[in-house]
């Protein structure tokens, strides 16, 4: 079938003012204003009414913590306090039906915002919670989503200078064993690859160094990404400076991580050289604005970091920092703290669109999505604009991040509607939201 995505009210996209023909589960034709497709098509969509995008690319979350957003515990704190506040709350309730459903409601909640590949630092493997990836790529393909089922871990506790309880974390051997089980079952590097893998170590201050150095190597061996959270805290250049005597970028290296294949969550803390350092060994980092400002963690120097030759995406982060999963919010954020960071007239609403798409798509080693273009996957995000909030806006591009769009009317994934008229195709909303509220009372009663 050839759908005609037909003479959109405006497209992120060079010479496609006519609209974009989708062929299967690609792109194969832009038309230019005024134009005709070249080749017959089979079905005509109007998108008068649409601004159209590239499908939103969400390079970090834990989808998890959408089962403890605004928890009293955790209410105005920075990240360590936090963390110590939350992880003892999420040790004694994480039940394997819980995680289920709070991966199901992310992966819902970021559809519906336009996103259509996302990735998901799970880290957390209680007992009981081991196939912990395997129901998020059961969530994701029932969805319809593209996902990197991204195995993190932790095997350094609170006794042993860690922050999180030992029942929250598991042995290296394990560890290891797992994510090479998850490794041949799920990572595909075919282009339009619907599941990928990567292996993420959880943090310097909640893993070994021989774990880093082990996922390094069997990430090498399996050709898959690698990622970790690093220079989200002054408290985890201090951590890093009494533990390891090295600043945490030094640790990075001494462990094997200075690579093109790595993509680090918010990469706040780096100084000048230590900027130079990672644009130079290409390592991309995943700017995630609304958890920064929600925690007092930092500015990233994304403009830096790009101009040094990094790659930068935009994650939502997890969704009891964020507060949500919505990754057209974290557009607009990322837009307004980066014109504090640098100035007005140098991040503009396409930089942030970048970094949420082909930012993502580079720091998570893909070339097929990201970018409306001949050959891509055909992954779409389309937004009216008929609120009341997008009255009077002279760039409807623009407008969506300006204006506060923040739910998609249709997406599309790998050619196939995923929303339509603004709702997740085959998902009762009404009954997930009832599920999700059940479970996560247990944890809400838990401070």
């Amino acid at each position: 079938m050839r759908l005609w995505i037909k003479e959109p009210l405006a497209v992120l996209a060079e010479e496609a003012g006519g609209g974009v023909v989708v062929e299967g589960s690609r792109i194969v034709e832009l038309v230019p204003a005024g134009g005709q497709p070249a080749t017959a098509v089979d079905e005509v969509f109007d998108a008068g009414r649409h601004v159209v995008i590239p499908g939103l690319i969400n390079a970090h979350h834990h989808f998890f913590q959408t089962l403890t957003r605004a928890h009293p515990s955790a209410i105005n704190k920075e990240l360590f306090p936090w963390l110590t506040s939350l992880y003892p709350v999420w040790a004694r309730n994480m039940t394997p039906d819980a995680f289920r459903v709070a991966t199901r409601l992310a992966l819902t909640e970021l559809l519906m915002s336009g996103c259509t590949c996302v990735s998901d630092h799970q880290y957390l493997f209680p007992e009981g919670l081991e196939d912990a990836m395997d129901v998020q790529a059961e969530e994701a393909s029932a969805l319809g989503v593209r996902m990197v089922l991204t195995r993190g871990s932790m095997n350094v506790s609170d006794a042993e200078g860690g922050l999180s309880p030992a029942s929250l974390t598991q042995d290296e051997e394990t560890i290891l064993a797992d994510s090479e089980r998850v490794l041949k079952r799920y990572h595909s590097g075919e282009d339009g690859a619907m599941l990928q893998v990567a292996l993420a170590p959880c943090a310097p201050f909640t893993v070994s160094k021989r774990l880093m150095v082990d996922s390094a190597g069997l990430a090498e061996t399996h050709d898959c990404r690698l990622h970790t959270h690093l220079g989200e805290t002054e408290d985890e250049n201090e951590y890093c400076l009494a533990h390891f005597e090295c600043r945490p970028l030094d640790y990075l290296e001494e462990c094997g991580w200075l690579t093109d294949r790595v993509w680090l969550a918010h990469g706040i803390h780096f100084n000048p050289d230590e900027v130079s350092r990672l644009g130079r060994h290409g390592v991309g980092i995943c700017h995630c604005p609304t958890s920064n400002m929600t925690l007092a963690s930092g500015q990233c120097l994304t403009r830096d970091l790009e101009a040094a030759g990094s790659p930068v995406g935009l994650g939502v982060d997890g969704s009891a920092s964020n507060d949500n999963s919505n990754l057209m919010e974290s557009v607009r954020h990322a837009l307004m703290i980066n014109r504090l960071t640098y100035d007005a007239a140098s991040v503009t609403d396409r930089d942030a669109f970048r970094w949420a798409t082909a930012g993502s798509a580079r720091c998570l080693g893909r070339s097929d999505i990201g970018a409306i273009e001949v050959g891509k996957q055909a992954d779409l995000a389309l937004y009216t604009l008929d609120e009341l909030r997008f009255s009077g806006a002279g760039d409807p591009i623009a407008a969506l991040v300006l204006c506060g769009a923040h739910r998609a009317d249709r997406v599309m994934v790998a050619g196939t509607w995923r929303v339509e008229d603004g709702q997740p195709v085959g998902v009762d909303v009404a009954r997930l939201r009832e599920d999700h509220g059940r479970a996560a009372a247990a944890f809400a009663a838990t401070v």
